[in-house]
């Protein structure tokens, strides 16, 4: 888990994929890939969820593929099944907490309160999805929260763009941001948005 957080926090932002027919999943994966992004949060939005993310792990084997919006423990062992390295959830659940630990496979909750940011601990959890972010206060509220936990890092999600990118990424308690910026369009204005947001956080 460790090598995968260092590979999540060397790659600084984590796509948020919904893949709508199972026919886009090659295409668009394909793009973030040639944009010099391997890495997808999956989510479990749609029908074809778990479909999208074992074909994900088949054809991009070098892509580091992750279930997002995953609120129960049935979904999560869908997605583990498939082949998620990680679980990303909307709020924290238990059950998925628990799925996770006996299957010792990554999850970041969604933690906004105290109160969730120490259940999460409890959990052995040292990273948290911070979502939606903009509508909890942004970079101001997780540095709030900083404080009383060190030992927690963040991921926010929810509002962050190429504009605020930066910003975020510059507090070191964040290890990524989460975004679905650069997935909006074809393949092709996909893989343009991709290469433009990793030239952004790599300069």
């Amino acid at each position: 888990m460790m090598e995968l957080m260092e590979k999540i926090k060397e790659l600084k932002i984590v796509p948020v994929v919904v893949i709508k027919e199972l026919a886009d999943a090659e295409p668009t994966l394909r793009a973030l890939c040639e944009g010099g992004l391997p890495v997808a949060e999956i989510t479990f939005r749609t029908a074809c969820a778990a479909d999208a993310i074992k074909l994900a792990c088949e054809k991009f084997p070098e892509m580091l593929i992750g279930a997002g919006t995953v609120i129960n423990a049935q979904q999560c062992n869908s997605a583990i099944d498939a082949g998620a390295r990680f679980i990303v959830g909307p709020g924290f659940s238990a059950e998925v907490a628990e799925v996770c630990r006996a299957r010792g496979v990554l999850y970041l909750p969604g933690c906004v309160t105290p109160t969730e940011i120490i259940t999460a601990i409890s959990y052995g959890i040292e990273t948290v999805k911070f979502f939606p972010c903009s509508n909890y206060g942004g970079l101001a509220t997780i540095k709030a929260l900083s404080a009383p936990f060190p030992q927690i890092t963040f991921l926010p999600t929810g509002g962050i763009s190429e504009d605020n990118v930066l910003e975020y990424l510059a507090f070191d308690k964040i290890v990524a941001c989460g975004g679905s910026w650069m997935m909006k369009g074809t393949p092709d204005e996909i893989r343009v948005r991709t290469k433009a947001a990793v030239a952004k956080v790599k300069s």
